[in-house]
């Protein structure tokens, strides 16, 4: 049975990588993370708890893995990108370059980074095939480079060092296990902001900028079965993959989603607009054509199904937004 290593695993979409691979009944899981696991992780797999940046903290992490996901990083949504330039840069950076560091110490038989649709931050091709990051201009935001810069670590070391990589680039990852920031809009992304909004009775609805800006949401449970299967996968070795649903839409158009799947009337619908941030992606729609064709693979959920459910875990949450 094949150790897999997930750093940032009680994130997010670490959380939802680490049920997919217990699911599969094929892989020994070990978690690494800063924060403390929930308590099903801590029942169902190992825990290492502690700074991955510390080289020996990501040797011990990594020693007898055979693979390794790597998810550990600063995200959040498009004020946290503002807020944090140097920590975002500081942190990711250091983080992969440990991991890195570690995986060609040991030798591990894939390491799979998970970087993200802001390397294509500044698209000009749409959809955005995988092959359009050698022409894309770089990232202006601090987080988006600094996942163009893991990128780079990652195929640095397979250059150098032979070191055997996948690298998975999630599209607006949404779904139960991200919690909006109830103080400071942006700060989470997108869709819980817009969840909570709605629960707790804003009036009209508040966007960032026109909403005319487009994104390609794709479910939590989607992104993770993609990263698995990327990472199991043969044909994954030493290619890159957009993991993404390919439903373009609106924010405007999303925000009407959210009001319905929350149980609002829809002709009571309203938007207000406010002033969004230096870096505010216009539009991103990738092209998901070669995760299918090489891995065969696609996303399931579709965005109501998804939305809803989402809205259901929140409502549970404790909080102004939930039952709590």
């Amino acid at each position: 049975m094949a150790r897999v290593l997930v750093t940032g695993g009680a994130g997010t979409i670490g959380s939802a990588v680490v049920r997919r691979l217990l699911r599969d009944g094929d892989w020994e899981v070990r978690v690494a993370d800063h924060r403390p696991a929930p308590d099903w992780m801590r029942r169902s797999c190992e825990h290492h708890e502690g700074d991955l940046r510390d080289l020996d903290v990501a040797r011990a992490a990594v020693s007898g893995a055979s693979h390794v996901i790597h998810l550990a990083a600063i995200v959040g949504g498009i004020a946290n990108f503002h807020k944090l330039p140097f920590t975002l840069t500081e942190v990711n950076n250091a983080l992969t370059g440990a991991i890195v560091h570690a995986a060609v110490e040991h030798d591990v038989e894939r390491l799979t980074y998970v970087s993200s649709s802001m390397v294509f931050e500044r698209a000009t091709e749409f959809p955005t095939g995988e092959r359009h990051v050698d022409t894309c201009p770089p990232p202006r935001s601090a987080y988006g480079f600094s996942k163009l810069s893991g990128e780079v670590y990652t195929r640095a070391a397979h250059d150098q060092h032979g070191l055997r990589f996948t690298i998975c680039r999630p599209f607006n990852a949404y779904g139960p296990g991200e919690l909006p920031d109830r103080d400071e809009p942006g700060i989470a992304h997108a869709v819980p902001d817009l969840i909570a909004k709605v629960l707790a009775g804003q009036r009209p609805l508040e966007i960032f900028g026109s909403g005319r800006q487009t994104r390609t949401l794709t479910h939590v449970d989607d992104i993770a079965d993609g990263i698995v299967t990327a990472t199991a996968s043969p044909a994954g070795l030493n290619e890159d993959f957009n993991i993404s649903a390919s439903d373009e839409r609106t924010v405007a158009e999303i925000a009407a989603l959210i009001w319905e799947a929350c149980g609002e009337d829809p002709e009571r619908f309203e938007l207000a607009h406010v002033p969004s941030f230096a870096v505010d992606v216009q539009r991103r729609w990738p092209s998901v054509r070669k995760a299918r064709e090489l891995l065969g693979w696609e996303s399931r959920i579709g965005l109501r199904e998804g939305l809803a459910g989402t809205v259901a875990w929140l409502r549970e949450q404790p909080g102004p937004a939930g039952r709590g």
